[in-house]
């Protein structure tokens, strides 16, 4: 029953760090975008990895729009 003297104040100060941690994450902006990150690997520019025979073909019909 003594131990539960030292694990209330343990958890009470946990709690805080991690009330803390979150406001400040918050506050700096880390929650602004959270798509954008996952979109980006979508449109890296990787061209120079896909072999030569699988790229698609240029057409000059899609390369100048009307």
């Amino acid at each position: 029953m003594e131990i539960i003297y030292l694990l209330i104040p343990i958890a009470i100060i946990l709690v805080s760090v991690a009330l803390w941690a979150f406001f400040w994450s918050v506050r700096q902006g880390q929650f602004d975008d959270l798509e954008s990150p996952a979109h980006r690997i979508l449109f890296e520019d990787d061209e120079q990895l896909i072999p030569d025979d699988a790229r698609p073909a240029k057409d000059d019909k899609q390369d100048h729009k009307s």
